[in-house]
């Protein structure tokens, strides 16, 4: 029953990873084509929506990363409270 866990949190992280990378750009995108069109602006709103979309999907992919690393480490040993002065064990 372990095995099935960690194959469906393995395939959740990676189809959120997946998505966060690829939704900013599928987004920026078609939003400043339709800016561009809507406000008769220059090409140069494409240009800026490109930059935004690759900024956003390096910055998601480095937060997923960060992620993914953080919850692949072994969980820290708790180790036991000092003594406090009316626990002198």
């Amino acid at each position: 029953m372990k095995d099935l866990y960690d194959v469906a949190r393995h395939l959740v992280w990676l189809t959120q990873f997946g998505l966060s990378v690829c939704v900013p750009p599928i987004l920026f995108v078609p939003i400043s084509v339709w800016l561009r069109k809507a406000l008769s602006l220059g090409s140069w709103i494409v240009a800026v929506g490109v930059i935004l979309g690759i900024l956003g999907a390096v910055s998601s992919l480095r937060y997923s990363l960060k992620a993914i690393e953080r919850q692949g480490r072994e969980p820290k040993k708790k180790s036991s409270p000092p003594v406090s002065f009316n626990h002198h064990g």
